[in-house]
């Protein structure tokens, strides 16, 4: 095999299919209604209690200048943007995840599809949708977290509640003040987001015990998230002032579009249903019921949220406010029902740090059984049947960048990782219609090639609404990914046939 066909070498289906019910494999525990909570744990979060308030707003850098346009009221047709163009790339998703039901996502998929290289760049470019996008999660987190402490007239020290970067970079006088304010070491502020960390470290524990636990959390975290957005609407819509959607759309189809580039970041998490894929029951059935059913979901939420929260308060007031719907509830003079739909958010992004936290660790997993990572980043733990190597180490990724992080920053970043996977994953779709037509298909998208094409045209599209600095620091990311793979990727695949485990690396330990 010539060096440059290596590159693009497709991995066998059968090989991840065998791989997937080998007695190295992850435990087959989770159903359908697991599957569409985690759906709904990891995509109603940080988006909608947080990066909502951007979207409808716009955002603006620290100098008070704008730096993309908000949609106002019409936020709700940025949502259904979104949700349009999720629901195609959730239907390839389905196609894929019920034909390899392996640990890896949309790593797995472009490998068996469009070959090494592509699955590497996927699988690099994944740490933006899970490991990065958790750190914005953690920070949000933090934010709803002061928040209730303060309804009870309890403030824990600035400097202990906000990382360097988000002072450095807040268009708030006040905040960006504490570089100045807070106590310095050798000529350093000290500013860490304290209560960021602790969660991703606690919800890092909960992941090493077991996915069954995990699964059982998450499940009563998300009945608790549904029922604090209930409460939300319900006290929301006896406060709403119709002059408040006056105009509706104040930056017409710039707005809806950059709107939707901001809050994209809502609908992300749906995908990661597709890494458990290795620890589902008759995933043939259910991936695709949790995967769609969970989106179908949280798109109609996320309208109405979004309809009663530019109803109650002008959407201009919500330019920085890290916790809108808690604001326009207090704004609103339903103080009590604040504290606690900001309570409902602290559980709601629980749910969402556990999701992810999830994912990513099993995205190495899977690259490092393929000898793409080092094979102590496959080992899987005897007793409770997870990677906890790997699990271990994103939880402290995540939870020292979240120290000192700024939620904003990691936004985009995400955002355009996560759109860019999607688009490659509907591409494959149509690449393994023609390479591997005759396999068995439990699921299979409709239309393939208007949906599939049409899914990876409108998430470069919104990834087109993104800001310049998203590209570039993309750009840089991608880079890094590739020297990595160059290094010790290429030459330790298990697919070339130059590293030969007599046991595949997962092996307990």
């Amino acid at each position: 095999m010539s060096d440059v066909s290596r590159l693009f070498a497709r991995k066998p289906i059968a090989e991840l299919l065998v791989e997937g019910e080998s007695p190295y494999a992850l435990k087959r525990a989770l159903g359908a209604g697991d599957l569409v909570m985690l759906a709904i744990g990891a995509v109603i979060g940080a988006g909608i209690f947080g990066a909502i308030g951007t979207a409808a707003a716009g955002q603006y850098d620290a100098a008070g200048h704008l730096v993309r346009s908000g949609a106002g009221p019409a936020l709700v047709l940025s949502f259904l943007l979104l949700g349009v163009a999720c629901a195609l790339a959730g239907l390839c998703y389905a196609e894929l995840a019920a034909m390899i039901p392996q640990a890896g996502s949309a790593y797995a998929y472009c490998y068996a599809t469009l070959g090494e290289l592509v699955a590497w760049v996927i699988g690099w470019d994944l740490i933006l949708e899970y490991a990065v996008g958790n750190v914005a999660v953690a920070i949000s987190w933090g934010d709803y977290f002061t928040s209730l402490l303060r309804s009870f007239d309890f403030r824990l020290p600035a400097w202990l509640t906000t990382g360097y970067r988000t002072a450095l970079l807040s268009p708030d006088p006040a905040v960006h003040g504490l570089l100045q304010d807070a106590p310095h070491v050798a000529g350093i502020p000290m500013l860490v987001n304290l209560p960021a960390f602790v969660i991703v470290m606690l919800i890092t524990w909960l992941l090493l015990l077991g996915v069954r636990e995990s699964a059982t959390v998450n499940n009563i975290m998300v009945t608790i998230k549904l029922l604090a957005l209930a409460l939300f609407v319900a006290a929301g819509l006896t406060h709403i002032d119709r002059a408040n959607y006056h105009p509706f759309a104040p930056n017409g189809f710039r707005g809806i579009h950059q709107g939707a580039a901001i809050v994209f970041f809502a609908y992300i998490g749906f995908d990661a249903i597709s890494t458990a894929a290795e620890e589902t029951k008759n995933p043939q059935r259910n991936l695709p019921i949790g995967i769609l059913g969970g989106l179908a979901i949280c798109t109609v939420i996320y309208m109405i949220v979004g309809t009663v929260l530019t109803g109650m308060v002008p959407y201009t007031e919500l330019v920085g406010v890290a916790d809108p719907l808690a604001k326009a509830l207090n704004s609103a003079g339903f103080t009590t029902v604040g504290w606690i739909v900001a309570l409902g958010a602290i559980v709601s992004m629980s749910a969402v740090l556990l999701v992810f936290q999830y994912g990513q660790p099993r995205i190495f997993f899977a690259m490092a059984r393929d000898g793409l990572l080092p094979q102590w980043a496959a080992r899987v733990h005897a007793k409770h049947r997870v990677p906890h190597i790997t699990t271990l180490i994103t939880g402290l990724f995540v939870a020292l960048w979240s120290l000192i992080g700024d939620a904003g920053e990691t936004y985009d970043l995400t955002n355009i990782g996560t759109l860019f996977a999607f688009a490659l994953v509907a591409v494959g779709v149509l690449v393994l219609r023609y390479k591997d037509r005759d396999r068995p298909r439990p699921f299979r998208v409709p239309f393939v090639w208007g949906t599939s094409l049409t899914a990876a045209a409108l998430c470069v599209f919104v990834m087109i609404g993104l800001p310049r600095q998203a590209w570039e620091r993309f750009g840089i990311w991608l880079a890094i990914g590739l020297s990595l793979y160059l290094v010790y990727g290429y030459g330790h695949s298990r697919l070339s046939g130059l590293s030969s485990p007599s046991a595949p690396p997962g092996a307990g330990r």
